[in-house]
């Protein structure tokens, strides 16, 4: 479904919150992304991401200001799953109600005089896992990563027969997914044995690899045995994020037959704490992933022609990494790759409406992945797996550092940036973890 611009997108608005208009932050009045956070003393709750500053949706709906039509308990839990089960609808006039009370023309006095209790420095601030996750799927739809991960992972059958017909996907493991800022341990397994007759190894991960991806958040789901329809898929997405699926490549590749990835993806996936809703990114829309010719036709199920004119994303993605000897000696993390959302082969309607076709019903708060996103070039490999060719040919790093996989110390962050010509450009804050 197309999302319509409206006076929410409007290039001139400014807030009366004076770091929203910098032109830099990820966070302009436009933007006006869903999280959770806590400060000292109070426990979690729900806040919308203005400039450097969080207005707190649970005060804010305490002094009546927020929409009527929207109940008060949606506003006053420790995850955002309540106000997503309202739909894209409720989430539409919350975001047209703030953009009005944050407008630095059309805010309410109610809204100044109380702006030491709705306001709150993010720097002050612990953000939180967005929803409660009762289920996380990881989809394969980007087809350049496919094509470079699978020739080093399974060079008999580097882009599966059925890749083309069917967004491939695995079911992750929710309890681990955490969010940007916290620490990631590195696994320990079964790796494969170093010649044939040999037994496997067992120890630390020598291959730990980051995956860039896209994770979008589902509205009120589906009844089991009910699919939701291609049609109606886009609606039933609440909010895209920023998601690391961490990788364990030498577990992975001794253990991902016959069944696929195990416990080389269920120790760790980081989440950004920030939700940008499909509104704010409607301007950034843009047509699906051209097909080249001779490719399928997507069954029936996966077609539809609004999807195909709108149903991808314009977001520029970047990762960047910091070793432990670069932040002792105040060096800056540096930029490894960069790719956009827009090279994935199959949508996010297109994931959501193959995901439920069997009956499967998702929940509100469900998380799901995209799939590492890597784009043609060789700069837009989207894993360490694929931009060193398997760890044979390591990045090196301005210091002289060089990195085959991540060791411990490193810190890998991930970030994404909308731009379009006579529009305000909106981000997704960052996305950062440490190894240890």
């Amino acid at each position: 479904m197309k999302v319509e611009l409206d006076f929410t997108h409007d290039v001139n608005k400014r807030s009366f919150v004076a770091s929203a208009n910098d032109g830099i932050t990820d966070f302009p009045i436009q933007n006006l992304p869903l999280g959770v956070f806590s400060t000292a003393g109070k426990p979690p709750r729900l806040g919308v991401a203005i400039g450097d500053q969080i207005f707190d949706l649970k005060v804010a709906s305490q002094l009546d200001l927020l929409p009527q039509g929207i109940p008060k308990e949606a506003f006053h839990g420790d995850s955002l799953n309540a106000l997503f089960a309202l739909g894209q609808g409720a989430l539409r006039n919350l975001r047209g109600r703030l953009s009005e009370l944050l407008d630095s023309g059309s805010s309410s006095q109610v809204v100044r005089d109380n702006s030491d209790e709705l306001l709150v420095p993010a720097s002050s601030a612990l953000m939180h896992r967005p929803t409660a996750i009762a289920n996380y799927t990881d989809f394969y739809a980007g087809i350049y990563h496919a094509r470079a991960a699978g020739a080093l992972l399974t060079p008999e059958n580097p882009l599966p027969e059925n890749y083309k017909w069917v967004p491939i996907a695995y079911h992750g493991r929710a309890s681990s997914v955490h969010v940007g800022g916290t620490k990631v341990h590195r696994p320990k397994g079964q790796q494969p044995p170093l010649a044939i007759g040999s037994p496997p190894s067992f120890g630390p991960s020598d291959r730990l690899d980051f995956e860039l991806e896209l994770g979008f958040y589902v509205c009120a789901g589906n009844i089991q045995g009910h699919p939701i329809p291609i049609s109606n898929a886009s609606a039933n997405i609440a909010g895209f994020s920023l998601l690391n699926d961490w990788s364990a490549r030498d577990i992975q590749r001794w253990e991902m037959f016959p069944l696929g990835p195990f416990l080389s993806k269920s120790f760790a996936t980081s989440v950004a704490p920030w939700v940008v809703t499909p509104d704010a990114l409607a301007p950034f829309r843009v047509p699906a992933m051209a097909r080249p010719e001779g490719d399928p036709t997507p069954l029936s199920y996966l077609r539809d022609e609004v999807d195909n004119s709108f149903g991808a994303l314009n977001i520029d993605l970047q990762v960047k990494i910091a070793t432990e000897k670069m932040r002792n000696e105040g060096d800056a993390p540096v930029e490894i790759l960069t790719s956009n959302a827009r090279h994935l082969y199959w949508t996010p309607a297109q994931m959501v409406a193959h995901h439920t076709i069997n009956g499967c019903n998702l929940m509100p708060g469900d998380l799901i992945g995209s799939g590492t996103i890597s784009g043609p070039a060789d700069d837009e490999l989207g894993s360490m797996l694929e931009l060193t060719g398997g760890g044979v040919k390591p990045v090196v790093l301005p210091n002289g550092e060089r990195r085959s996989f991540l060791l411990d110390g490193d810190e890998v962050t991930l970030r994404g940036r909308c731009e379009r010509e006579g529009f305000v450009s909106i981000g997704f804050g960052t996305c950062s973890n440490l190894i240890i």
